[in-house]
């Protein structure tokens, strides 16, 4: 009889202990969106912010003497950066995110480019 009003006590307790914890988590959640005027306008601007960032990495890479941008793709997301695609030298793997760290506005790069022959690949 204690066994069961012990493992009844437990539980409710769980799940008291569940219930603040996600109201917690709901709280923050709508203190955070309502710290933000107009979400929709502020997404827009943070999207344009993006694809300009983008471009500013793709056009440096492409005035970088040598190399070559045509298969290199630039995601910006708040200031990261990420780099895929390939390039036809190996060399130009390292050089690509040392050129989009260089780039005012980008906080980090990931570069998931790889290297690949470019053109139509001669057979034997």
């Amino acid at each position: 009889m204690k066994t069961v009003n012990l493992l009844k006590a437990l539980g409710i307790a769980l799940c008291v202990a569940t219930a603040s914890s996600a109201y917690a988590q709901a709280s923050d959640a709508m203190a955070a969106s309502g710290e933000m005027a107009a979400p929709a306008t502020s997404a827009k601007s943070t999207r344009a912010a993006d694809r300009k960032l983008g471009r500013d990495v793709r056009r440096a890479l492409s005035r970088t003497q040598g190399f070559d941008v045509s298969n290199v793709f630039v995601r910006a997301r708040g200031g990261a950066v990420t780099l895929t695609g390939s390039v036809p030298v190996g060399g130009q793997i390292q050089q690509a995110a040392d050129v989009a760290k260089g780039v005012p506005g980008v906080t980090s790069v990931t570069n998931r480019l790889t290297l690949g022959v470019q053109g139509g690949g001669g057979g034997g």
